[in-house]
């Protein structure tokens, strides 16, 4: 499972077990991703959630890492089985916005901030499975 935690909004993304592709799965408040992840875990079975590890250009720490790991820290002290990583999410959300662009979806639809972030959430996954570079 790839996750971009957000502020406001939480993309979600998950592959399949042989992990051959990666689909978006929802966008959520952050407020709700605790109790999503929850019921997701009790449907499916999650071996390890990646985490997009926010960063400046220049590579330090953004104001957001600081929260990502508090919440990484809590789903690992519920579900104590599941494995916790990070992958770099530099530039996920404006290589996001060029993939909504190029899908031909309308100007309203591309202006969803909901929408970025799931596909964020698939890029982020992408890059940790060494599907995209």
């Amino acid at each position: 499972m790839g996750i971009d935690y957000g502020v406001k909004r939480t993309g979600i993304s998950v592959t399949d077990s042989l992990q051959i592709a990666v689909h978006p799965y929802k966008t959520v408040p952050t407020a709700q991703l605790f109790s999503t992840l929850e019921n997701y875990f009790t449907e499916e079975e999650v071996e390890k959630v990646v985490f997009g590890y926010p960063t400046h250009s220049d590579g330090t720490d953004t104001y957001l890492v600081k929260d990502v790991k508090k919440f990484a820290e809590r789903l690992k002290k519920k579900f104590s089985e599941l494995q916790i990583d990070y992958q770099d999410e530099s530039y996920s959300s404006s290589d996001a916005k060029e993939i909504i662009l190029r899908s031909g979806v309308n100007k309203k639809a591309r202006k969803d901030k909901s929408k970025v972030d799931l596909v964020s959430a698939v890029i982020i996954l992408q890059r940790y499975l060494k599907h995209i570079p």
